[in-house]
């Protein structure tokens, strides 16, 4: 029996990306297993697939000063010690890492034990965390063009993220009922993140007066974040959070407003949804998502709209200008190469199993 080990956690966007390779690893017979963090996204997340799950110490790591840098190394150190006592006990025959700070010790021990590890890099920058498993993995995968050239060329693999085929089965009639939208009114949906973002909250909200004659409105706006004060406002249908009726909601939407983190614009990417992102700025970031939006521009693949230039007006402009043109992006999502990356990246995983 093959056996694989999946790590990646401290964001959804860490850990989907893994659960969209599981219904294909189980079909060729695979045993899977989950290393993650004691108490991460990733615990609960995994939780629903029945796969055995083991928890190790993680440390951050940041590039800013912080009282826990102190600690937070010894943490990664003894992450390290316990990532290899179970890599020992499951011995599997390949590690698969999505990335995030609980991926180093989990990958690191695998190379100090000669198991094969492929990692996946959503952004088109490496973070932190993969910048220091690339040295020891077999191949990186990545989603932009851009990033091929920022890797070492003899691991460099152009895959696209793994999409949850889920998404791609989403049923509109169901969210229309969902939401008490009619058919015949354009829908647009707005995500602004796994937890939400308040200025395009705020934004799209100030700007409903000018929307709502001409679209209906699908807004997940974040844990916390619904405003009670618009619950009844006929068109707009708040939400904080979707799961299960996320890809029905996802198949009504003709335009999305979104932030650019990676494994979000390649879902949009996947199921063809004209969108607009609105990147977090580089103040509150590492500005990975703004080179990721600038990216998806230049491919013809989304409309930018700067967090420093958001307003009502800019983005009431920016929607009608999506909407208008909606053909043209659909038609370039049409063409892109960015896509099966699932059997891409089990292509490489099996690769490793049988050399």
């Amino acid at each position: 029996m093959k056996k694989i080990v999946l790590t990646g956690g401290g964001t959804a966007g860490h850990v989907t990306p893994n659960i969209a390779l599981l219904p294909e690893l189980k079909k060729l017979g695979y045993d899977v297993y989950y290393i993650g963090s004691k108490d991460g996204i990733e615990k609960k997340l995994i939780s629903d697939f029945n796969i055995p799950y083991y928890g190790v110490a993680t440390g951050k790591l940041r590039r800013y000063i912080d009282i826990k840098n102190i600690s937070d190394p010894f943490r990664v150190i003894k992450g390290y010690g316990e990532a290899r006592k179970i890599l020992k006990e499951i011995k599997p025959d390949v590690v698969f890492s999505k990335g995030g700070f609980v991926s180093v010790p989990v990958v690191r021990a695998a190379s100090s034990l000669k198991i094969p590890c492929i990692i996946h890099e959503s952004d088109m920058t490496p973070g932190l965390a993969n910048k220091i498993c690339i040295p020891v993995a077999k191949k990186v995968c990545c989603n932009f063009p851009e990033t091929v050239n920022n890797l070492p060329k003899d691991k460099a693999e152009l895959t696209g993220s793994p999409i949850r085929a889920e998404l791609l089965s989403g049923d509109k009639e169901a969210a229309l009922k969902l939401c008490g939208f009619d058919a015949g009114t354009p829908v647009i949906m707005v995500i602004g993140g796994s937890s939400g973002s308040a200025c395009i909250n705020k934004v799209v909200r100030d700007a409903l007066p000018k929307l709502l004659p001409d679209f209906q409105i699908v807004h997940i706006c974040g844990n916390e974040k619904i405003d009670n004060l618009l619950l009844n406002k006929k068109g707009y249908a708040q939400f904080e959070y979707l799961k299960g009726d996320l890809k029905d909601v996802l198949a009504m939407a003709d335009i999305v407003i979104s932030r650019a983190g990676a494994n979000a614009i390649c879902e949009l990417l996947a199921l063809k949804k004209p969108n607009l992102l609105i990147p977090l700025s580089a103040k509150a970031s590492r500005g990975d998502q703004i080179l990721n939006a600038n990216s998806f521009e230049a491919q013809g693949y989304s409309l930018v709209l700067d967090e420093d230039d958001l307003d009502v007006t800019t983005l009431v402009d920016k929607v009608y200008e999506l909407y208008c043109n909606r053909m043209k992006y659909t038609e370039a999502m049409s063409n892109s190469t960015q896509v099966n990356a699932i059997s891409k990246i089990i292509a490489l995983i099996e690769e490793q199993v049988n050399n």
